[in-house]
């Protein structure tokens, strides 16, 4: 690594940080995410371009107003969705209309009213069986308002007058003027092929047919800043030694200035600066709380040696059934066949079993255990969780373990979950919850914030 001999330990730590923007964020521009990151990353912008282009195969475009990541897409991940503003999750109409907005903005000029961008939206809609976007429809403004939001916090617009708000509540009524910032559209969307020329969204994933030792050190390094966790049995054999090796992690800690903590099944980088992560945990809120209260539950479960749990191997991975639904979905008549690619329908997974060893098997706890733990949680502290959660205990199991499986530490099959090596990192969380007196009858503000609060070693 190159600059690990050319950069000043005082001005290291600036460096790091412009790694980590970089890195979290892939986009930034004058006001994304912060109107810091942008001069951040100019500052260091040689020396970043070389060196994510040497750890990670990632290219960086930084120009006055914008700075661009390309990154290496391993395998599909759905573990980072966009989301809207309000923290709503995109789903496939957002996604839609997003992108056709994006193909709006590209022929528009330097002004749109947001009425007229829901027009073009519209026609464009109109073609794509089973998509439209009438403005009559109230859940259809909310969702085109969600994607253009996403656009305006990146800066692709920006609010010259009036109100979104108002247009979704009466189109009829209200009305927005944006301004367009097209360097910034031109950015958002740069696929690194043509989608017109392939037939397969395998064509969009790095080959991992690549043997040489550069590139598989690149796979290896990536892992560590794309996934919570890296488990060796995740792993080709080759790959396994190479996150074993100092050099290849002491090489992203340099880059990020994260620290790695090593563990017999694996490696995870320790984002305390919160610049990295795009889910911070242990943190706050009801649902962040009540996973670190279900770990110590399942910690003292697993750990019974009276009751021993019972253990199973982990199940193949689904990255090919979602890889041929995805395929499914790609309209044939897009398609530019006289350009477009084939791609081999080899079947490819990310996941390898150990070489001559039996599977490695996990603890194993059913749906039932872990809905009965969830609600006794709540029974016991829910006075503490927010009012959307008390009375639905239900969607409450769901998202927390929807929470704990992002963060791979479970991991769910059919008829429960199989509890991953790294949830024991966690196993020593306390919990403290404050009691109010019953005769208090006026409480200050800071007391009224009060809760479970949930702390993790």
């Amino acid at each position: 690594m190159r600059q690990q001999r050319r950069i000043d330990a005082l001005a290291l730590d600036s460096y790091q940080r412009a790694a980590r923007v970089m890195l979290a964020n892939h986009l930034v521009t004058r006001v994304h995410p912060d109107r810091i990151a942008l001069p951040l990353v100019r500052r260091w912008a040689t020396e970043l371009r070389e060196d994510l282009a040497e750890l990670f195969g990632y290219r960086l475009e930084v120009t006055e107003t914008t700075a661009r990541l390309y990154p290496v897409h391993d395998r599909l991940d759905d573990a980072r969705p966009a989301r809207s503003v309000n923290d709503r999750v995109f789903d496939r109409r957002r996604y839609a209309y997003l992108a056709l907005a994006l193909a709006a903005l590209g022929r528009a000029g330097d002004q749109i009213t947001l009425s007229e961008l829901a027009e073009h939206v519209a026609d464009y809609a109109s073609r794509i069986d089973g998509l439209d976007l009438s403005t009559e429809r109230a859940a259809d403004r909310d969702a085109f308002v969600d994607a253009i939001g996403w656009l305006g916090a990146r800066g692709a617009l920006t609010l010259a007058d009036g109100d979104a708000g108002g247009w979704a509540s009466d189109p009829e009524a209200g009305e927005a003027l944006y301004d367009i910032d097209r360097p910034v559209v031109f950015a958002l969307f740069r696929p690194p092929r043509a989608l017109q020329h392939l037939h397969s969204v395998r064509g969009l994933l790095a080959d991992d047919t690549e043997q040489a030792p550069a590139d598989q050190a690149r796979r290896v390094r990536r892992a560590l800043v794309e996934r919570p966790v890296v488990y060796f049995d995740d792993l080709a054999p080759a790959e396994r030694a190479l996150l074993g090796q100092d050099r290849v992690v002491s090489e992203v800690e340099y880059c990020t200035g994260l620290r790695a903590e090593r563990r017999a099944e694996g490696v995870a980088l320790i984002d305390t600066s919160g610049r990295l992560s795009d889910t911070r945990f242990p943190g706050t809120g009801t649902l962040a709380q009540v996973a670190l209260l279900l770990i110590g539950e399942i910690a003292d479960t697993v750990l019974d040696i009276d009751n021993p749990v019972s253990r199973r191997p982990a199940p193949g991975t689904d990255a090919e059934d979602l890889l041929a639904q995805l395929d499914a979905a790609i309209p044939e008549s897009s398609v530019f066949a006289p350009l477009a690619e084939d791609i081999e329908t080899v079947t490819t997974t990310t996941e390898y079993p150990a070489e001559d060893t039996e599977p490695v098997s996990y603890p194993f706890l059913a749906h039932t255990w872990v809905a009965g733990t969830v609600t006794a949680l709540t029974d016991r502290y829910g006075a503490t969780f927010a009012a959307q959660w008390q009375a639905d205990t239900g969607a409450l199991t769901t998202e927390v373990l929807a929470l704990l499986t992002k963060l791979r530490l479970l991991r769910p099959v059919p008829d429960g979950v199989l509890v991953l090596p790294a949830l024991a990192r966690y196993r020593g969380a306390v919990v403290t919850v404050r009691v109010r007196k019953t005769e208090e009858l006026f409480v200050t503000a800071a007391e009224t914030s009060g809760g479970t609060r949930v702390g993790g070693n």
